[in-house]
């Protein structure tokens, strides 16, 4: 078989990945370019690489630096982190290798499948996570559990107290959560809770 067998794979799997998985799972066609361009970007360089005379341990090592890099615009969630490193992969297997071969195909198959079986909702069903500073301080964790229940009306899952003021009376947590399906979009107002000013909307303060 030939190279160009590979690159056709390549392409397959990545529209796969970004079009049938993440974007109806996830819905932020933002990152569909992002994810595009490192799959070709790899992809073209990689061939390149094992078409030259240049090792393909320095390639690796140009991906290794790559794959450190942070974006200071905005962090990525773990499942994004998963996504973009199945590109990674996607474009290294396609690239690589001169002549294809039915290891490339079956490890590009194997990089899709970890993902659609990891990312499934029935796998791993969606949380939501929230830093939320709370006008009373919470020295019980089974009271504060409860407290965010009936505030958030959804299920907590964990709850992370950053920081306990008992002279200002605040609790800040990190929390999350799973929504019901049939829970309303709207927020539930807890029964300490008041409307919200201006201000306490923008600093998160819940009252």
């Amino acid at each position: 078989m030939t190279p160009f067998v590979l690159y056709a794979a390549d392409l397959v799997g990545i529209v796969v990945l970004v079009f049938g998985l993440f974007l109806p799972r996830h819905r932020r066609p933002e990152l569909v370019v992002a994810f595009l361009t490192t799959n070709i970007g790899v992809l073209a360089v990689s061939s390149a690489l094992a078409s030259s005379t240049i090792g393909a341990g320095l390639g690796l090592g140009l991906f290794g630096i790559l794959s450190i890099i942070r974006l200071r615009s905005e962090e990525l969630a773990q499942h994004e982190v998963a996504y973009y490193f199945a590109a990674l992969a996607l474009g290294l297997l396609g690239g690589l290798n001169t002549a294809a071969n039915g290891i490339d195909l079956a490890l590009m198959a194997a990089v899709l499948a970890a993902v659609a079986i990891g990312d499934h909702p029935r796998v791993s069903p969606r949380t939501r996570s929230q830093q939320l500073l709370l006008d009373r301080a919470h020295t019980s964790e089974d009271a504060l559990r409860l407290h965010l229940s009936v505030l958030l009306d959804a299920a907590v899952l964990s709850t992370k107290v950053v920081r306990t003021d008992l002279v200002n009376d605040t609790t800040l947590v990190d929390v999350r959560y799973r929504t019901s399906p049939r829970t309303p979009p709207a927020s539930v107002a807890g029964p300490t809770t008041t409307a919200a000013t201006p201000e306490a909307a923008r600093t998160g303060v819940l009252r």
